[in-house]
């Protein structure tokens, strides 16, 4: 299948969820199930798979390209796909971007190397060499993914300039940085260089916020249940209307303070138990490490859905067909 061609990463795009059966196989079914579901909502630029989101830190390097496969079939001539490229090396890492290009994805999610937490941005370098061999495998624009600070896997901002000079394919990040002045940074430098770099915020649990700093977008597992409620708000915000933007915002503030509570890890385990509660997917099965949440905490997410007014098939009295509102609750 044919990629979307000139796709430049910017607007609401989600990051999937993936199904597993009881013995930790893909339940494609279910998978598919999910993919339909997330890509038929109107207004999204994209959709994400082999992210954190699907847990692509448990699966080989076969399965993310069955995955990939499996993508392309059910929702690829409809809407452009991004694929995470996930590796600790950069030859795997290039290996990973020449197959999604060969499979007809539109764009690439490139992850940074956990080797560069023991000191990586004393050494820029080393981030220039792993782009550029990702680069070198493939025309697709990639995305550079700009983890928070406290994971020790922050690229400085200097960084992620440089890579943008020396790397032409590279047109955007998703942005992670947890400290609002340092992210309204990196939105104000990054979008008015020269040849600008789009910022896709991933600061879901505080959206409305990071979207008035000037985002392009935003890119967000959250999405995976939610992407309606994110369109919603993306159009308030770019069209300057906050009162609306504020009663999106009242309905989506309890629930992604459900899924980004701590302990940070399990988001997107919270989020597959939110389907579950929502009719969208049968089981919530994670691969391990990872492990099923506590029944008192799958009650508070039903608790924060229901606050939110979200249900089987999305957020009541939200029309996306015409101008942004929320009909009176």
């Amino acid at each position: 299948m044919k990629r979307f061609k000139d796709f430049t990463p910017s607007g609401v795009i989600p990051a999937t969820l993936l199904a597993f059966n009881e013995d930790y196989s893909i339940n494609w079914a279910e998978t598919t199930r999910h993919l339909t579901d997330v890509a038929a909502t109107p207004g999204l630029s994209a959709i994400t798979v082999n992210g954190h989101a699907s847990e692509v830190h448990a699966y080989s390097f076969d399965e993310q390209r069955e995955i990939l496969d499996h993508t392309l079939d059910d929702v690829g001539d409809r809407i452009p796909i991004i694929v995470g490229v996930f590796a600790e090396a950069s030859h795997d890492a290039a290996k990973l971007a020449k197959m999604s290009e060969a499979a007809g994805a539109s764009a690439l999610l490139v992850f940074p190397s956990n080797v560069l937490m023991m000191g990586g941005e004393r050494r820029p370098e080393m981030a220039e060499a792993h782009f550029e061999a990702v680069a070198d495998a493939t025309d697709l624009p990639i995305i550079c993914f700009n983890y928070a600070r406290w994971t020790n896997l922050a690229y400085p901002l200097e960084t992620i300039i440089r890579l943008a000079e020396k790397i032409p394919s590279l047109v955007a990040i998703k942005d992670w940085t947890a400290e609002p002045m340092e992210h309204e940074r990196n939105i104000r430098t990054l979008q008015s260089l020269s040849r600008p770099i789009n910022v896709l915020s991933t600061n879901s649990a505080w959206l409305m916020a990071s979207l008035s700093m000037g985002a392009s977008g935003l890119l967000s597992g959250a999405g995976s249940i939610i992407a309606d409620l994110q369109v919603a708000m993306f159009r308030a915000m770019q069209s300057g209307d906050l009162t609306t933007a504020r009663a999106i915002n009242d309905r989506m503030q309890p629930v992604t303070q459900a899924f980004y509570a701590p302990p940070f890890l399990d988001m997107h385990n919270r989020m597959k138990e939110a389907a579950v509660l929502l009719g969208r997917q049968d089981r919530a099965i994670v691969r391990p490490p990872l492990m099923k949440i506590p029944q008192a905490e799958i009650d508070r997410i039903g608790a924060a859905l229901k606050a939110g007014g979200i249900n089987r098939d999305g957020a009541e009295g939200l029309d996306l067909g015409g101008a942004v509102g929320i009909a009176a609750e």
